[in-house]
């Protein structure tokens, strides 16, 4: 009894220390599972193209296990048992050594050991743990050494398991952030919603609202049901009298469970177009699900929407609200002037007019503050106090801002993310500036089946709009590339380089006073060709 008990407790440790060595090494994964919010479907696309470094530290593991294994084996059957068991420290000590080297790679967007990826690190040690008995109980030592080739999809295992528990917390705090705002019936709640532009959108609208209201505005890109949930529980407070919350949405149905959460009086639409597309499927299922917000206003509620001359525009005229707004139809702009000074124009509403100047470059910019402005208007705001918020409105960052670079270079940093729309408007913003101008692009993701024609077809207008193209990613620019020599662009200005690193030494060794350089876009580490 005594002997059968210590070979279980022995099988017990070697599957441990094997386990152990595989969560280390999965950090990598966990990173590439937090930079896809958690979603299976995104995971495994990014297995897909970075399938070396996904599955290397496994390779490794496995090795480390078979030399685990046959050291095990060169034991005397006398030692065996616990120094055999102990042999797997190789496991462990593999695993740590990966995991060490994982932590010093640099990384764009870090991983972050939030309380939800520290469950989804305990959860993937208890899948590695229970898979490693069952390998050794079925196929023995050599099971239990080949079982790291499959982390990955352990990884994606323990994630699935963590569903249900990650369910019933996220639904705590949805609940209590439902409460706090059930308690403020007199506060004016905004929702943002948007293929594009949302994020400039809330702070601009949240900026020219301040002349008047005091508001809070949800951060950076906080766009999802457990993000805003996280903002009404830390930050509302009684003396707020707007709230204005941004709504981003892969899914349909995404944008139907903020509603339901915050209850919006009023709802801005920005644009709808095909950004998210691998993940909605159709550009109908992204025209429902932005409408979601529209229909989740209450009767008397205050409908925006942004004048494009297409699908907005259709929306607009579907609204039956008796209070429902497009953009340039109550007030309009009048003589744009865009340089390096910004933008200048005048704010026109029936015979009153006002001078507004503000450091945001492009007219899908000033298309945005139209935005906000016709929304402040039905809030009660006058064209001064909008005219003011105006001034005191500053590019977000990353998102076609204007900032003074080295050497007489000026720099325009649009390198948050691209769409259709926002990259043509970049384009047109570099054409306005004197001498030369060089764009630096990886070119544009996360747009379905169609993402190569949208790329080939940003490559065709970049160029007649730049003189020196630095396209970042040999694969993914491919079609870039194919646009702009068909558009009869100089292969000698055309650069194609591996990573944003190798980007820079391209340009640091042409780069001269008086250029312009536009980073347009930078794709988030899982998208990495390395």
């Amino acid at each position: 009894m005594t002997t059968l008990l210590s070979g279980a407790l022995c099988a017990f440790v070697t599957a441990l220390l094997s386990a152990l060595g595989s969560a280390l090494a999965a950090r990598r994964l966990l990173h590439f599972m937090q930079l896809e919010s958690y979603q299976l479907p995104g995971y495994f696309k990014t297995l897909r193209r970075n399938a070396a470094r996904a599955f290397a530290p496994g390779l490794l593991l496995a090795a480390a296990g078979a030399a685990a294994c046959a050291l095990a084996l060169w034991l005397s059957d006398s030692a065996r048992g616990w120094a055999a068991a102990g042999a797997w420290l190789l496991v462990a000590v593999a695993g740590a050594a990966l995991r060490a080297a994982q932590r010093g790679t640099k990384a764009k967007k870090p991983l972050v050991f939030t309380p939800r990826m520290k469950r989804l690190q305990a959860m993937t040690l208890a899948v590695c743990l229970a898979l490693g008995l069952l390998c050794l109980a079925l196929l023995g030592p050599a099971g239990l050494a080949a079982l790291p080739l499959l982390l990955p999809l352990q990884v994606a295992l323990a994630a699935l398991c963590a569903q249900p528990i990650e369910r019933h917390i996220n639904m705590g705090f949805f609940r209590d952030a439902q409460r706090r705002l059930d308690a403020r019936p007199g506060l004016i709640r905004i929702g943002i919603t948007g293929s594009y532009g949302k994020t400039s959108t809330k702070f601009l609208l949240g900026t020219i609202l301040s002349e008047r209201y005091n508001v809070l505005v949800t951060p950076s890109s906080f766009n999802t049901p457990m993000g805003v949930t996280r903002i009404i529980r830390e930050r509302l407070q009684a003396y707020h009298e707007v709230f204005i919350a941004e709504m981003g949405a892969r899914h349909v149905g995404d944008i139907a469970e903020l509603v339901e959460l915050v209850h919006p009086t009023v709802g801005l639409l920005t644009s709808v177009g095909p950004q998210h597309l691998d993940t909605f499927g159709t550009l109908e299922n992204i025209k429902k699900t932005k409408y979601e917000l529209i229909e989740g206003l209450p009767a008397d509620g205050l409908a925006v929407f942004a004048r494009d001359g297409a699908i907005c525009e259709e929306l607009y005229a579907r609204c039956t609200l008796a209070r429902k707004r497009l953009a340039g139809e109550g007030v309009r702009v009048e003589n744009l002037t865009v340089g390096p000074f910004g933008s200048r124009f005048e704010l026109v509403e029936g015979d009153a007019r006002v001078s507004c100047e503000t450091k945001l470059l492009g007219e899908h910019a000033i298309g945005n503050l139209l935005l906000c402005a016709e929304t402040a208007r039905g809030l009660g705001l006058s064209l001064e106090e909008i005219a003011r918020g105006v001034r005191k409105c500053s590019p977000v960052e990353h998102r076609l801002q204007l900032i003074g670079g080295k050497g007489g270079v000026t720099v325009i940093d649009d390198a948050f993310n691209s769409n259709p729309r926002g990259a043509q408007a970049a384009l047109r913003v570099l054409a306005r500036f004197p001498k030369r101008r060089i764009i630096v692009t990886p070119g544009m993701v996360e747009l379905g089946g169609e993402e190569d024609a949208f790329n080939e077809a940003f490559g065709r207008e970049m160029a007649g709009s730049v003189d020196v193209a630095i396209l970042v990613g040999r694969r993914h620019t491919a079609p870039i590339r194919k646009g702009l020599l068909e558009a009869g662009f100089d292969e000698r200005c055309l650069h194609v380089v591996g990573s944003l690193e190798e980007s820079t030494q391209v340009l640091g060794a042409l780069v001269r006073a008086g250029d312009t350089v536009l980073y347009e876009n930078d794709l988030p580490d899982n998208y990495s060709e390395g």
